[in-house]
C-alpha cells in the first residue's frame, strides 16, 4: 500500500485534535446517602457539538443520510456485479459529517463515532475487493489522530489523504480533485465519491457522487 497521505476546517481541528479525559460526574445520592430512586427513562445518546448549537436535529440528519445511502448501496452492488476482470474499484469519502459524526459530538468525544450507514457501505464494498480512500481537508498534523479514529470505529482504510502545507492554501475542491486524480493514477477506478459539501464532490474523477446533507453549509 502506498504510504498513506495527509486533511478540514477549524471545527474539525478542534473536534479531532482534543483528546481530553474527563472524570465522570459523581452521583449525588452516593455522596449524601439519599435513597436511590428508579432511574428516569433517558436517551442513550444526547446530541451535542456544533449541530446542537445550530439547531440541527440528529434524528432528522440520520434519516436524511439514510436516504442518500439507501440509493448508494444498490448502485455499488450493481456496479460491482458488472466490474470487469482486473479492475481496481475504489470508493472515496470525505470525513467530517460524511464518515464520522463530527458536528454531533462535543470535542472531547473520542473516538468520534462512525456514521452507521456509511460504515456499513464501506465494509460491504471492501469485503468485495473495493479500496476505501479518505480525502479530507484536515491538516497533516491531524493525520495520526484521524487514521486512529477511522480504524478504531471500524472503517477499512486503504489510504488517507490530508492537506500538507502547500495544499493548505489551495481551494479545497481543487485539492480534493487532485487527490482523486492521484488515486486514479495509481490504477484505481473511483466508482463512488461520498461527501457532504460541494467541494468534496466537484471536479470529476468519480463515476458517481453521493451528497450527504449539510443544510446550507451548516455542517462542516
Amino acid at each position: 500500500m502506498t504510504p498513506i497521505r495527509r486533511a478540514r476546517t477549524a471545527t474539525a481541528i478542534t473536534a479531532t485534535a482534543a483528546v481530553l479525559a474527563f472524570a465522570p460526574a459523581t452521583d449525588a445520592n452516593a455522596v449524601t446517602g439519599a435513597p436511590a430512586q428508579a432511574p428516569a427513562a433517558v436517551a442513550t445518546w444526547a446530541p451535542g457539538g456544533n449541530a446542537a448549537i445550530l439547531g440541527i436535529d440528529y434524528a432528522t440528519w440520520q434519516r436524511d443520510v439514510g436516504a442518500v445511502m439507501g440509493a448508494a448501496r444498490p448502485y455499488v452492488e450493481q456496479r460491482l456485479a458488472s466490474s470487469p476482470a482486473g479492475e481496481k474499484p475504489a470508493i472515496v469519502l470525505d470525513i467530517d459529517n460524511s464518515s464520522l459524526e463530527t458536528d454531533f459530538h462535543w470535542f472531547w468525544t473520542t473516538p468520534t463515532p462512525a456514521i452507521a450507514p456509511v460504515l456499513d457501505l464501506t465494509r460491504y464494498a471492501n469485503a468485495r475487493g473495493v479500496a476505501v480512500f479518505f480525502v479530507t481537508a484536515r491538516p497533516g498534523i491531524l493525520y495520526s489522530l484521524t487514521e486512529r479514529n477511522l480504524t478504531s470505529v471500524g472503517y477499512p482504510v486503504s489510504g488517507l489523504y490530508v492537506r500538507d502545507l502547500p495544499n493548505l492554501f489551495s481551494e479545497v475542491s481543487a485539492y480534493k480533485t487532485a487527490e482523486r486524480t492521484e488515486i486514479e493514477n495509481r490504477g484505481y477506478t473511483i466508482i463512488a465519491n461520498i461527501g457532504n459539501n460541494e467541494s468534496d464532490l466537484v471536479g470529476g474523477h468519480a463515476e458517481r457522487t453521493f451528497k450527504l446533507p449539510d443544510y446550507g453549509g451548516k455542517l462542516s
